[in-house]
């Protein structure tokens, strides 16, 4: 199977950018905040949704990720500890007409790109953690966040370089967060388990789904799903849609790593706020729509 590369031309750039704004991360819990709810005895359409989405899109104020809650009939907009009033106003006025949809929360946290410099799975210069396993015949891979593959670098299995694992062999970030990497070393095992856990298909996600994420930083930390088809604005143009949002917790290099429901696979770390002595909230790339883009299965 040949898989096609797609490298962004901006690459080393926001790579640059990205490592500074993972290792600035605050700790900090989600913690909501009443201030400009959306009025519950609104009843908003579909098309009005989808334009108050589009109105958070085109405001672009970095630190921001939104959601369609159908519950509540309303648009969840969370906003970083990096978003002023006047950016949350500035919203709202984009919105205009729709403005009454959205439901805007605080976290006290950053949301930023969970990718950190370390050990598990390692680039030139910073490291993530490996996904799912998976193939396409005879050929191995391993599936990762697409911000950890973005300029296509070659794996190794230590910080130092000295094992190599296989090159990038599939890139798609921003818009999506999921790359793919083949194991080109014969001597590096790549069995069909994370952890001790043997994963046997993929899933879609649920609302109100028990989850659980392994990631090399944290290790293993369960909750649920909170909402889907999340966009996340992390900044300088790197705007991620069709996300999952999670209660789970997640720190720096803990990107890419595995988000799974009993033997399922359901998706790959993205980013988020918060870390896993404080909480927060988490965004992960369902894994569904790699193993589609990319042709390979779990196994």
């Amino acid at each position: 199977m040949r898989i096609k590369r797609t490298t962004p031309g901006r690459g080393l750039a926001r790579r640059t950018r990205l490592l500074a704004v993972a290792t600035g991360l605050v700790a900090a819990a989600a913690l909501a905040v009443p201030s400009a709810n959306a009025d519950s005895a609104s009843t908003f359409s579909t098309n009005q949704l989808a334009a108050a989405s589009d109105a958070v899109l085109n405001a672009d104020v970095a630190g921001t990720a939104w959601y369609v809650d159908k519950a509540s009939n309303g648009l969840v907009v969370t906003a970083d500890s990096t978003v002023t009033e006047a950016e949350i106003a500035k919203i709202r006025q984009t919105a205009g007409a729709n403005a009454g949809a959205l439901r805007v929360e605080r976290t006290a946290g950053r949301l930023s790109k969970l990718i950190s410099g370390g050990d598990a799975v390692y680039a030139t210069s910073w490291r993530c953690s490996a996904g799912f396993n998976v193939r396409s015949g005879n050929t191995y891979y391993f599936l990762t966040a697409g911000h950890c593959t973005e300029g296509n670098p070659p794996w190794y299995t230590n910080s130092s370089h000295t094992t190599s694992i296989g090159p990038t062999a599939g890139s798609s970030f921003p818009g999506n967060d999921y790359g793919i990497v083949q194991y080109s070393n014969t001597a590096i095992a790549h069995p069909g388990t994370v952890g001790s856990v043997e994963i046997t298909g993929a899933t879609n996600a649920s609302v109100g789904q028990s989850v659980t994420r392994r990631g090399s930083t944290t290790g293993i930390h369960s909750g649920t799903v909170q909402g889907l088809n999340a966009t996340v604005n992390y900044g300088g143009g790197d705007i991620v849609s069709g996300l999952i949002r999670t209660n789970v917790c997640a720190e720096p290099g803990d990107s890419g790593g595995s988000l799974y429901s009993g033997s399922l696979a359901v998706g790959l770390t993205s980013g988020g706020s918060g870390n896993c002595s404080s909480g927060g909230t988490t965004y992960f790339q369902p894994v569904t729509e790699a193993l589609s883009a990319y042709g390979v299965s779990i196994y």
